[in-house]
């Protein structure tokens, strides 16, 4: 057998057969890399062998699977032959977006052609004229002029006449000084110019910036290209002969094959097949981990040590390669609903004869996450663990121990307790899944309990039925408290756990949302992290659930609060956002080997907000304080205090441009809505000091009321009779409808009514409302923007247009996935959801419009006399 050595220097076999497991492996490795080079020879591999080198056409099946590849994002395609570019070119008939080499690379379809000066181009010709003295008479040889090269084609003469020819050419011009000369199968080329096709294959490969590289050769240029190939890289040999290549196929179909296989492949993994509508999928939350599941109870996301760290499953960001823990009926079925156990965080899947219940167990040491799946009823169940650290990018190896899996190869610990239950382990190269068959009975369910943070596989000393139930109470005690409106009760009970459970109990942060890069659009690159606490978004969510009696989310998150600022020291220089332990919230980085939910790349880690100004901060964290004092009758000194360096900030710092709240990666604007918050801040601050008998300072009545009338006097534009999104421009923003929503304006002035008909005509379309319209420097659309419609019920509401509030949030509560849950937009042209899952904004905004639509009478049902609407407080101006 031939062998091959290695890029470590050890020889050994090359791999025979298209369907070798190893190659069929490997090719899946080459399928999943960020940028992807699939590079091919000609003769002999894209196309096959025949005695005339003038009728070689292409494999059409290997045409169709480099035209497949080609057309991917971050995939590029390359043929690299010893034939002159214009011939292969014609012969071909390859299309433009297959980047094609010619005469051993010395040609270049992309501009690299070679200009020859006057010596080298006399050489060419006495090379020309050498060779047709050598093959003029001979029957079968073929003489090929290139435009830097003279190729000798032998394949149709008798092999006596050809060894004659070859042996002249090789004693002759073959010898002169400045030729190269380049051996195939029955083809030897000199060359005027240096040829490699191993060089020009990196000069692709530098092009296009490829992580990893694919090439098929069958002759002796080949092998040029196999020693440039180093670690993702894989190297074919086509044919017969001694090879550097790694692995061996038969011929041309073969190639046909392998190209077919990898094309089918990448395209999967890039855009996987049809994603989980983001509205269908539940959260489990403990207070401190937080994981996503699927209708057919999947986990497909789940991060660790924290809900912020890097994910352990991300099967919802990259496919079944980039992790998941599947439970599914033996007998393949649809299952038969989700449901969450009333006034609890536990998940509940069904199917004929088998349920599947999932928790978080709320009782474990902050360190340690338990994740616990109950897989009960009498019918068989396919169980999948496949864990991948690290987005992916770290190799795990899983090892049976006694009582279940240890995980190994991660930072931190982590293991699978499965007791009784016998694991098939397989391999996709770097990585492990474990498979079984179990099959619970009526009397005894299967319990699988995956822990992050311990190696301890010992069984807890509560049965599971017991901490199940311990967990739920957690919750539904806590639900049971709740001042619930009359209206929708059930979803805003659903909406406060879902906030409740993005609250880190460990620190006191509020997380926006429970995942990184759910898209604005599919296929597009708007796709962020908030994974991370947002000053505004917390404050905003704390609010929402002290309207509803509860407050110690908001005492929790104050206390956080204070701590930030106490490192910063200076209220004017707090970030927008921070991590969930109070520092930076990180440098904004791209894991490039997920390829995005649907196809939407990239997939962020971090969020470059950390950076922005964003002013409007400060007027949220004070309305919050107003509330919670509100909710316990007294203001707290530490409170106050905080109060007092809000506003602070917005004396030392309202007249600047900023950000805004839709955090535009552009230059600063004077934002209407920014100023709107800057009011709010001093003039809540100025109610509490009356309220609570504190000592306000002077100059407060005399900045809220310079910030207003700056306001009034910049954001109002007679031309589009409405609030603009910013002093310097007309375009409309939803956000400026704070100016009345916050009583800076009377929602009876005309100038407030005037802006939400232009909010209505603009921005609102069908069930949604778009934040805007403008060009935000971004490529592609967004979906329309779930808090934004709340905004426009709320403002329906105070301008006395409650049938229309009504009906708007009835379209609204429409767009909630089957167990409660809302992302951040909803796209009314494809009707689907779209954006981070679930997020705090679309969950607190549907709290207050249900609020303010039982405070005003709304939807025809009673209002209850428990609840304590908070009122609106207008300003005249």
């Amino acid at each position: 057998m031939n062998s091959i050595a290695s890029a470590h220097g050890v020889t050994h076999p090359a791999q025979p057969g298209w369907w070798n497991p190893g190659l069929r492996q490997e090719l899946l490795q080459l399928a999943r890399q960020p940028r992807l080079l699939v590079a091919c020879d000609y003769d002999g591999t894209l196309a096959a062998i025949v005695p005339d080198h003038r009728s070689v056409r292409p494999v059409p099946e290997s045409v169709a699977a480099l035209r497949l590849l080609a057309s991917l994002p971050e995939t590029t395609t390359a043929v690299i032959s010893g034939r002159a570019l214009r011939e292969l070119a014609a012969m071909s008939r390859l299309p433009s977006e297959i980047h094609l080499i010619g005469s051993h690379g010395s040609e270049f379809d992309i501009g690299f052609v070679h200009a020859l000066d006057e010596p080298t181009r006399a050489l060419h010709a006495r090379i020309v004229s050498a060779l047709d003295k050598i093959t003029g008479s001979a029957p079968g040889v073929l003489l090929e002029i290139k435009p830097a090269s003279v190729a000798v084609h032998v394949r149709q003469a008798e092999p006596q006449v050809a060894e004659q020819v070859l042996a002249k050419v090789a004693s002759g011009p073959a010898g002169w000084e400045g030729v190269q000369v380049t051996r195939g199968n029955a083809v030897t080329e000199l060359s005027v110019v240096r040829t490699d096709k191993g060089e020009a294959l990196e000069v692709l490969r530098h092009m296009c910036g490829a992580t990893a590289t694919i090439f098929l050769g069958d002759d002796l240029s080949a092998e040029e290209v196999f020693t440039k190939l180093a670690g993702p890289d894989l190297g074919i040999k086509v044919g017969a002969g001694r090879t550097m290549a790694s692995y061996r196929i038969a011929d041309s179909i073969a190639v046909a094959e392998v190209l077919s296989f990898l094309a089918d492949e990448r395209r999967a993994w890039l855009f996987g097949g049809q994603p989980v509508p983001i509205e269908r999928l539940s959260m489990l939350g403990n207070g401190l981990s937080l994981a996503l599941v699927t209708p057919d109870a999947r986990i497909c996301w789940q991060c660790s040590p924290g809900p912020a760290s890097a994910s352990i499953f991300a099967d919802l960001l990259g496919g079944p390669p980039a992790g998941h823990f599947s439970v599914s009926p033996e007998r393949d079925c649809l299952p038969l609903g989700q449901r969450y156990v009333p006034g609890t965080m536990t998940l509940e899947t069904r199917w004929p004869g088998l349920l599947v219940t999932d928790y978080l167990d709320h009782h474990t040491d902050q360190h340690r996450t338990d994740l616990i799946r109950v897989v009960s009823g009498s019918a068989k169940a396919f169980v999948e663990f496949a864990p991948r650290p690290e987005f992916g990018q770290v190799a795990v190896r899983l090892q049976p121990v006694a009582e279940g899996l240890a995980v190994m190869g991660t930072s931190d610990p982590m293991v699978l307790r499965s007791p009784g239950i016998k694991w098939s382990i397989t391999s996709d190269g770097p990585h492990e899944s474990a498979r079984a068959i179990v099959e619970p009975r009526p009397d005894r369910p299967v319990v699988l309990e995956l822990r992050c943070g311990t190696g301890d596989l010992a069984a807890h000393p509560l049965p599971e039925p017991q901490r199940r139930a311990r967990s739920g109470l957690y919750w539904s005690q806590w639900a049971a408290s709740l001042n619930l409106p009359a209206v929708e009760p059930g979803q805003v009970t659903r909406s406060a756990l879902t906030l409740r459970a993005l609250c880190h109990s460990g620190t006191g942060a509020i997380l926006a949302a429970a995942t990184t890069s759910l898209p604005e659009a599919i296929g597009g690159i708007r796709n962020w992290d908030y994974r991370h606490c947002w000053l505004r978004d917390a404050a905003l969510t704390a609010q929402a659930l002290v309207s509803l009696g509860s407050a110690a989310e908001a005492a929790a998150y104050l206390g956080w609060v204070h701590r930030v600022l106490s490192s910063v020291q200076s209220p004017e220089r707090l970030h927008p956002v921070y991590a969930l332990d109070g520092g930076s919230s990180g440098s904004e980085a791209v894991i490039d080997t997920l390829p995005g939910y649907a196809g939407s790349r990239p997939v962020r880690v971090g969020n470059l907000a950390d950076q922005q100004v964003q002013l409007d901060v400060f007027g949220p964290i004070v309305e919050l304080i107003e509330a919670l004092a509100t909710h316990r009758g007294h203001l707290e000194e530490a409170d106050w205090n905080l109060v007092v360096a809000m506003c602070e900030g917005v004396a030392r710092r309202w007249r600047e441009p900023d950000h805004g709240i839709w955090e535009e990666r552009m230059a600063p604007r004077h934002h209407v809505y920014s100023k709107v918050m800057c009011w709010v801040a001093v003039d809540r601050a100025l109610r509490m000091a009356e309220s609570y008998g504190r000592s306000a300072d002077s100059a407060w009545p005399v900045l809220r009321d310079a910030i207003a009338q700056d306001v009034l006097d910049g954001g109002w534009k007679d031309e589009v009779k409405a609030f603009t999104a910013a002093y310097d421009g007309t375009d409309l923003d939803a956000a400026s409808l704070h100016i009345g929503l916050t009583g800076l304006l009377d929602p009876a002035d005309d100038r407030f009514q005037a802006t939400v008909s232009a909010v209505e005509a603009e921005l609102r379309h069908g069930r949604t409302v778009y934040r805007y319209r403008r060009d935000d420097a971004l490529p592609g659309a967004e979906g329309g923007f779930h808090l934004c419609t709340t905004w426009l019920i709320e403002a329906y509401v105070l301008t006395g247009r409650l049938a229309e509030a009504e009906d708007l949030f009835t379209q609204f509560i429409d767009t909630v996935g089957p167990t409660g849950l809302l992302p951040e937009e909803y796209d009314p042209i494809a009707e689907r959801s779209l954006g981070n899952h679930p997020q705090a904004y679309s969950h607190l905004g549907l709290i207050r419009c249900a609020r303010l639509l039982d405070a005003a009478g709304g939807t025809g049902l009673p209002r209850p006399t428990a609840l304590e609407v908070a009122p609106i407080h207008i300003r005249n101006v």
